[in-house]
């Protein structure tokens, strides 16, 4: 079964109800709010009913819960939405990592490396690995995380790879299309007509996406397409990791076939930009890739200027980025990629729920998930003013403080 995307698929609140007062600057992402596209409200106020906000509002306002819990001056936001992410792995990539920063170019063959360890990996180790990162997350404010395979490239593997992140959250995605692989390395077009046929089957009834690796060394646009318009007649939306490495064809396709989002867009010409622009697909940003691998930053100033939505994200994987702070990218993006605060905090919640096409995560609104982040700061401008310092306090996760 695919995993549903709207409200009315979480659970119902429980009816006991918490308000945490005192917040000095809260982000709701609700212009009708607060001011400006962050919907920002001084000396704020969230109920929570259950696991979903219940009211939101000044601290003098605020009204009476069964618990009461004072954020003593914190700044708020909801918890941040990782829409790209690689979980399910074994092994790593240290030696690798280590040889690129000693001059080595980055190129889309190391993923081999993990594809044999995650094959010899138990599924014990697997689950673990992909628990152990969400945790992690979770500690930095994330509360939404997608996640795919992409180093099985068999169907076993795949199939057991989605399984098992479907065991810890419900945005999934089937990468079989990460690279050729080294099974069908003389073969390429075999390996397609395995991943559009026996491959799919296993993996799409524990998927909710699907995505292709569009690059040179991976997958052509041929490729890609007949790949995601598969995925498409079984039910799983498209989403494309496009234009990292090289200009292609990856962003058209994802326009041309409706993906949720492309991912990357570090290398995109203007038609790409009017395209995103004019288009409900999202262009996604991860520096995290950019800054492990020394390559060019992706330019997010011509996409907002153009109207285009972006989002942020970790790009969490053991061989280009592994990183799963999304306050990290959050500077990154603001300091090397030519985002405002404002604009990198919308696009590493609102952005990354758009890119999941969820409206009830990554804003604090009447009816939307209990997901709130507290930060040792003042202000969210503290996330890029700041780097590299833990500012996230707490966090509650469908009304849960973790």
């Amino acid at each position: 079964m695919n995993h549903p995307s709207s409200a009315a698929a979480e659970p119902a609140a429980t009816g006991r109800t918490t308000v945490i007062t005192n917040i000095a600057s809260l982000v709701t992402n609700d212009p009708s709010l607060g001011e400006g596209p962050l919907g920002l409200l001084q000396d704020a106020a969230v109920v929570f009913d259950g696991d979903r906000v219940a009211w939101v509002g000044p601290t003098s306002k605020a009204p009476a819960t069964d618990n009461r819990v004072d954020a003593e001056g914190r700044a708020g936001l909801p918890g941040f939405v990782d829409s790209h992410s690689h979980l399910v792995f074994g092994g790593d990539r240290t030696a690798e990592f280590n040889a690129r920063m000693s001059g080595r170019a980055y190129s889309a063959g190391g993923i081999r490396t993990t594809v044999a360890a995650t094959r010899a990996a138990s599924d014990e180790d697997l689950h673990a690995n992909v628990a152990k990162y969400l945790a992690e997350a979770l500690r930095q404010g994330t509360t939404t995380m997608e996640t795919k395979s992409g180093y099985g490239l068999n169907v076993e593997d795949e199939a057991r790879a989605l399984r098992i992140a479907a065991a810890h959250t419900d945005e999934v995605t089937f990468l079989g299309a990460h690279i050729v692989s080294p099974d069908y390395a003389d073969d390429p077009a075999g390996y397609v007509d395995l991943v559009t046929g026996p491959m799919l089957d296993a993996c799409a009834p524990h998927a909710r996406w699907i995505d292709v690796f569009c690059e040179q060394g991976a997958f052509d646009g041929d490729q890609a397409r007949a790949i995601l318009t598969a995925g498409k007649a079984r039910g799983l939306h498209p989403r494309v990791h496009a234009n990292q490495l090289h200009h292609g064809p990856g962003v058209q396709i994802a326009v041309e076939l409706d993906a949720a989002s492309a991912d990357h867009c570090t290398h995109l010409d203007a038609a790409d930009i009017d395209a995103l622009a004019n288009s409900s697909t999202v262009a996604t940003l991860l520096p995290g890739a950019e800054f492990s691998t020394r390559a060019r930053w992706p330019d997010a100033r011509p996409l907002l200027d153009a109207g285009a939505t972006v989002a942020l994200s970790t790009d969490c994987n053991p061989g280009s980025s592994f990183t799963s702070s999304m306050p990290f990218c959050i500077a990154l993006a603001v300091r090397d990629m030519k985002m405002t605060p404002d604009e990198a905090v919308w696009s590493a919640t609102a952005g990354g729920a758009a890119a999941l096409r969820r409206t009830d995560i990554g804003r604090l609104t009447p009816g939307t998930r209990a997901d709130l982040t507290l930060l040792d700061a003042p202000s969210h401008v503290h996330l890029a003013y700041r780097p590299g310092v833990p500012l996230v306090s707490r966090v509650w996760r469908r009304g849960v403080c973790a």
